[in-house]
């Protein structure tokens, strides 16, 4: 078995990530957690103690940082040292890496992985896979890999460790780090979250302007159900002349006509340093 060491194993993601290490026939996990309630998460849920990251690192061919992103570097920097030659190195997004945060050692491999979550349209018909929002429990779900460095032959190992933390895995894509910045935070957070709390806003706004709330609650997340079945192609289907009309007017008025420079690399840079 692949001895991994997980680090915030108490945590929030450390616990999601610990469930399913626990289900693998792959890996020994050698769990690692500072605080004593994290340590008593651990226990309870796996009925194993937690052991020092000295102790885990002695052993350890891959490491995980399920800690949060304001903290990889420092943690990242304190057992850089100490890891052996070839061990592999999983950060859990591309911010900190991005931005520079991880110290340079050349003969150890950095991978990145991130999940893309359960997708709105799917064929779960499982109610614990259908209420499975995040993902890593029931539901099926991509994950996004990099090879930030390291020999070639690393991408499988890391790609193993990505299905497994993050299972069931529906699919495996390979991207670049900067593609996986433009994803998150561009794409997932700066995009689609904004326009969706803008969404949320002008539901809010219906509902002071006297639209019951059920009804519009229903209404919109109805609407955006076919809506993006008809513009993600999931359906055979185009929009009416006058929701045609709808957009063209809207959009101007909702969106700069700029807007995509979010994309940009300094604008992404800037984001990804906000964050971390």
């Amino acid at each position: 078995m692949i001895k991994l060491a997980l680090f915030g194993a108490g945590g929030k993601m450390g616990m999601r990530l610990g469930a399913n290490l626990a289900k693998s026939d792959e890996f020994e996990t050698l769990r690692v957690e500072i605080s004593a309630e994290g340590q008593a998460r651990v226990k309870a849920a796996f009925g194993t103690e937690c052991v020092t990251a000295d102790a885990a690192l002695a052993e350890a061919q891959v490491v995980v940082l399920a800690v949060p992103d304001t903290h990889i570097g420092k943690v990242a920097t304190a057992i850089i040292d100490k890891l052996r030659p070839g061990t592999m190195l999983v950060c859990l997004d591309a911010a900190a890496p991005y931005a520079g945060h991880l110290p340079e050692r050349a003969d150890i491999t950095y991978f990145v992985t991130h999940p893309c979550h359960p997708p709105i349209f799917n064929d779960e018909t499982d109610m614990a896979a259908k209420r499975d929002h995040f993902g890593g429990i029931a539901a099926k779900q991509g994950v996004v890999n990099a090879l930030m460095q390291g020999p070639e032959t690393d991408y499988a190992l890391g790609e193993k460790v990505a299905k497994a933390i993050y299972a069931p895995v529906a699919r495996s894509h390979r991207v670049t780090l900067e593609g996986m910045a433009l994803l998150e935070p561009g794409l997932s957070e700066t995009v689609v979250a904004s326009l969706l709390v803008v969404m949320r806003e002008a539901m809010d706004e219906v509902v002071a302007r006297g639209v019951p709330e059920e009804a519009a609650r229903d209404f919109l997340l109805g609407h955006m159900n076919i809506l993006a079945a008809v513009i993600f192609k999931e359906v055979d289907g185009v929009f009416s002349d006058a929701a045609n009309k709808a957009i063209e007017f809207g959009k101007p008025v909702l969106m700069r006509d700029d807007w995509k420079r979010v994309f940009e690399p300094a604008e992404i840079r800037a984001s990804i340093e906000r964050i971390t």
